[in-house]
Parts: structure tokens; sequence; C-alpha cells
């Protein structure tokens, strides 16, 4: 792992979502590394030749997380559409969850967009152009199955420590209902804080307890103690007025929802499909 400006990043890159993504040893600088914008299918201009940077922030399951030494996940084969139909390869660069909300590695020329399960906010949209929403996400009250917390409620009334990811909606969420919770850096970091017991509860996405309890170990130890319903909707970000890059993502998410293609990577890597997750319902 290497260190840009004080921040840990990795490059990954990538191949077809079929094949995969391979883990490389790479460097990054300021600006565009050297390599001068250039141009793709439909005018799209690129931080790199022949490759779409994706800013991400790893772990996150089920959306991108490290498998067998490869980067996968729903967000990393839907930015693989993207790419195919601009004929070039993701690669992926792993980032701090903050810069985001900032748009600092779109602005600075690090990526081309950035795929994180980040909700649609009136706020971000200040500092970056969202895509249409592709996912419709609500918060989970995960607990230990020995807490007897049966509700974020009787947490608030239990005087519960709970906890949640940093700079995050479900983190925002929590504080609104007057919790002061543990921040953790990364979801998996959340999960571990659960397991070793630092809290009794956290409020993070329900899309990433789906994929957590699929293991058995942490199912027969941890429960859903609730679904919270935030209404937020998940969007791929890149900078401020890039148009063509921006049309190109929303019509590989329109496509990918027709085609079924959606549909299968909805199931591959969330769970069973549900149709709402597919609703062009604005943010």
């Amino acid at each position: 792992m290497t260190t840009f400006s004080g921040r840990r990043t990795r490059v990954l890159a990538a191949t077809t979502a079929t094949a995969g993504l391979v883990l490389v040893a790479a460097c990054t600088s300021s600006g565009d590394g050297g390599s001068g914008s250039k141009t793709a299918a439909g005018g799209v201009r690129l931080v790199k030749a022949g490759q779409l940077t994706t800013c991400t922030h790893l772990p996150y399951p089920p959306f991108q997380s490290e498998i067998d030494g490869k980067v996968q996940g729903f967000d990393v084969s839907m930015i693989d559409l993207v790419a195919k139909d601009l004929g070039v390869k993701q690669q992926i660069l792993d980032t701090p969850f903050e810069n985001f909300k900032t748009g600092a590695f779109l602005n600075s020329g690090e990526c081309d967009l950035a795929a994180a399960g980040m909700t649609i906010t009136a706020e971000r949209k200040k500092n970056v152009d969202f895509s249409d929403p592709y996912f419709d996400a609500t918060q989970a009250l995960l607990v230990d199955k020995n807490s007897g917390i049966t509700s974020l409620a009787d947490a608030k009334a239990k005087k519960v420590k709970i906890g949640a990811q940093a700079q995050t909606t479900g983190e925002d969420y929590a504080k609104k209902q007057g919790f002061d919770p543990v921040s953790f850096e990364s979801s998996d970091a959340v999960l571990n804080g659960l397991r070793t017991g630092q809290v009794k509860a956290v409020v993070i996405d329900y899309p990433v307890v789906q994929g957590w309890l699929k293991d058995k170990a942490n199912a027969d130890a941890f429960k859903l103690a609730g679904q919270i319903n935030t209404g937020e909707q998940y969007g791929f970000t890149v900078k401020k007025g890039n148009t063509e890059l921006l049309a190109a993502i929303n019509k590989a998410i329109k496509n990918a929802k027709a085609d079924g293609t959606y549909k299968k990577l909805y199931e591959k890597w969330i769970g069973p499909y549900d149709a709402a997750a597919a609703s062009p319902s604005a943010s």
C-alpha cells in the first residue's frame, strides 16, 4: 500500500466484470499523472488514456471489496458496463471516504468518477454531479443477539452505545436520533466493532448487513433488530460539469435495467431481486 499526500491509496487494475479485477502495485501522483486527458467513445474525456479511473473506498461489500485478491462487487460490475461502452478498462483507486463528499480526487484529476455506495444528498450535490439513482438503500440496526435490544428506540432508552461508519448518512441519522455514535473508518471496522464488543449495536446500510449475515457464524451471534427507511438512493459521481461522462453512466444504468443485466448483477451481489431497487424515482 502506498501513501499519497498523507492518505492511503491503492491502484487496482480492472478487466471485464466476468474476468474480475487484478491487484497491481502503482503510485499515484497529483493531476493526471502526466498522461494528459484522453478522449473515449462518445467524446468522453478521461484522465488517463485507455482506462476509466474509479475512486472508491474499500472495503464496502457487497458493492466493492477484495475477494480472492480481486476487487469485485455490485458497483464494480455496474461501472464495468460504462467502461465497456467507452471501449476502455476500469481501474480502481482506493481512497478515504471523506473525499467523496468534497469531490477532491475528481477535481484534482485523480479519478474520472466515484463509486462507493454513496447516498445522493443536497449537500453533496454542491460539490459533485450525481448520476441517476441506481440503488434504493435503507439503513439497518444490527445488534448482538444477547443484547436484548429490539429497536432503535429501545437502544436509546437503554442508553446503548452504538456504532456507525464515519462521514456516512448512517452516522448522520444516528446523531439526529440523539445518539453519540462511535465512529469507525469503514464498514468492516463497524462490524468488527460490534463483533469485538466495542459497541452493542450499529447503524449501517442494510445491503451490507444482508451480506454479513450470510456467514453462519455471524448469523448465530448477531441479528437484524430493524430496518430504517430513510429514503436514501445511491448514485455515482463525476466532477461538476462533466456532462459527457455523466450521460454515459446514466445510459449504462438505463440499459442495464432494461435488458435484465441489472437484475442479474443484483441477484449475484445483493440477494433476491427487489424491483423497487430499479425504480427511476428521483432522489
